[in-house]
């Protein structure tokens, strides 16, 4: 029997033996908590839905609102979870109190701040009552915005009741001292500054009042005039929200303990001597697991641990030796890294210092376009430095570009320029044959792919041979070839070469071969540029490398 059905045939002895045992006091006590509970959670409900809607009324906006909710919660005990009806979360306990939101209680109420048109204070006549539902829009429109700017500015905000049911707003300086009314009546004015309504929006509110009663108008004309009324401050009114009391996950009311405590310990028994009985089978494969994992956590990564049989424990066993096998491999890259990183840094530094010796020995003489192309090498140098220290995001194609479009006739000419001496001391001929062709790319990213290129090509090409760069189009795509008359690839080597850390020949050193690492970083910048790169190669007569990209619109 696996594993799984063992601890299956515990849990059903457990779960059981548990059910029998508190069954008759769950369903005992059950009535009268929910009871008792429902009670208790819809009068503190009310109260909540009381206090924010007399805060949301009275201040015109929910900003300021947790500094109520918090005095709620210590009032109640209860998670409070205000929310939108329709938008985000403004405020919960859960969040205010820094722990993970938990899941929704049951308890809901409904809280709508907007005030409600008393269509009875209104005059009699259909073009006064018009008249005055537009004036009360303004008048709110006015005096929401403004009561919300002293929310914002901690200014006290006092709102009275009118006959139509439009409160009307005002600062409450009541409790503020003298001495700091000079500052508060500046914040004041400038709120009232900010809740000025230009004309051209009280036209439009009357235009949506003065349309109630004509042939297109819905229903009654106090009808008409309420849903005016509503949709033209429901902008600037706090949105109407629901409140949400407790969470699924508090606990019930507390049992009686000493029944409960009897059946515990009849489970806890049986658990027991279910645990007694798996132990033998669990913990000696876990105990084997453990020391190895010690070892491994020592530097160890040869140690293995074995496999019996085929429950979960043993697949446990072979998932940790698979990932001592991946650490193992892992940390036999890593040695080769630093060498990784010689080979990508050779090459930059090499052109560097051939041209720096040149102008020193007076073999060449300086000119802005030579200066430049150091520059450039420079900027290269670094870039490749910043690829290797994050060698990691670029196997995830998430290296940073930044893209503009290049001319790649324009870009082979540099990189031909840039690696010219070198070509020239090795005896090799190297030749660009590109025409205009542009694309959406980073410009250093692709240097650093056909650089490496031709530095590959460079070095598997005898004196006497040449590279040759060649830019092409077609109707959607350009096309980019690396061709040298080198001694080529075998044609088994081929699938391999832009593998990480991969290299033809094991044998070859650093002087004559590198590790591998510069094409595996050429594949994924010519991936991440929407494009592809191939290669054939024949052994003896030469290989090409060709970049495929997408053309500029």
């Amino acid at each position: 029997m696996s594993f799984r059905l063992r601890v299956l045939c515990l849990v059903i002895v457990v779960a059981v033996s548990a059910t029998a045992a508190t069954l008759w006091l769950t369903l005992r006590q059950a009535s009268r908590q929910i009871n008792e509970s429902a009670t208790a959670d819809q009068a503190q409900l009310e109260e909540v839905v009381a206090r924010l809607q007399a805060y949301g009324s009275g201040h015109g906006t929910w900003e300021g609102v947790p500094a109520l909710v918090q005095d709620l919660r210590a009032r109640t005990g209860q998670r409070i979870h205000l929310a939108a009806e329709v938008g985000p979360v403004i405020v919960d306990t859960d969040t205010l109190e820094r722990r993970t939101a938990r899941p929704l209680g049951s308890t809901v109420g409904f809280v709508d701040p907007r005030p409600e048109l008393n269509l009875a204070g209104l005059p009699a006549d259909p073009a006064g009552r018009k008249e005055e539902v537009v004036s009360e829009i303004a008048a709110y429109r006015t005096g929401v915005r403004f009561a919300a700017c002293l929310t914002r500015h901690d200014v006290p905000v006092a709102s009275a009741a009118t006959s139509t049911g439009v409160p009307r707003f005002d600062a409450d300086l009541s409790e503020v001292d003298v001495r700091d009314r000079q500052g508060l009546d500046v914040t004041i004015d400038a709120c009232r500054d900010v809740a000025f309504e230009s004309g051209q929006d009280r036209k439009i509110n009357a235009a949506r009042v003065h349309a109630c009663g004509t042939p297109t108008a819905v229903g009654s004309l106090d009808t008409c005039l309420a849903h005016a009324f509503v949709n033209q401050i429901s902008d600037v009114a706090p949105v109407p929200a629901r409140v949400y009391l407790g969470a699924r996950e508090d606990p019930a009311s507390v049992l009686v303990a000493a029944p409960l405590l009897t059946a515990a310990a009849g489970v806890a028994a049986v658990a027991i001597i279910g645990t007694m009985l798996l132990s033998r089978r669990v913990l000696r494969p876990i105990d084997t697991l453990t020391t190895a994992a010690q070892r491994l956590g020592r530097g160890d990564l040869t140690g293995r641990v074995p496999v019996r049989g085929n429950d979960e424990l043993a697949e446990l066993a072979r998932s940790f030796n698979r990932m001592a096998d991946s650490l193992q491999r892992g940390e036999e890259r890593q040695r080769r890294l630093v060498a990784d990183v010689a080979h990508e840094l050779r090459t930059p530094l090499a052109n560097l210092r051939g041209y720096l010796e040149a102008l020193s020995d007076g073999v060449i003489e300086p000119d802005p376009e030579l200066f430049a192309s150091l520059h450039e090498e420079a900027v290269l140098q670094q870039r490749i430095v910043d690829d290797l220290q994050d060698l990691a995001l670029a196997e995830a194609g998430n290296l940073t570009y930044h893209k503009v479009t290049v001319d790649l006739a324009e870009l082979l000419e540099t990189c031909g320029t840039a690696h010219h001496a070198r070509a020239e001391s090795a005896g090799v001929s190297l030749t660009v044959a590109a025409e205009p062709v542009a694309v959406r790319a980073d410009p250093d990213r692709l240097r650093q792919v056909v650089g490496n290129l031709v530095t590959n090509a460079l070095r598997a090409t005898a004196a006497g041979g040449s590279v040759r760069l060649v830019a092409s189009r077609t109707d959607t795509q350009a096309i980019v070839q690396v061709v040298d008359t080198g001694s080529g690839i075998a044609t088994d080597a081929l699938p391999h070469v832009f593998d990480r850390f991969w290299r033809a020949d094991a044998a070859r050193g650093r002087r004559t071969g590198g590790s591998g690492l510069g094409l595996a970083i050429a594949r994924q910048i010519v991936t991440d540029h929407q494009g592809a790169i191939t290669v054939a190669s024949e052994v003896g007569v030469g290989t090409t490398f060709t970049i495929t990209l997408p053309r500029a619109n």
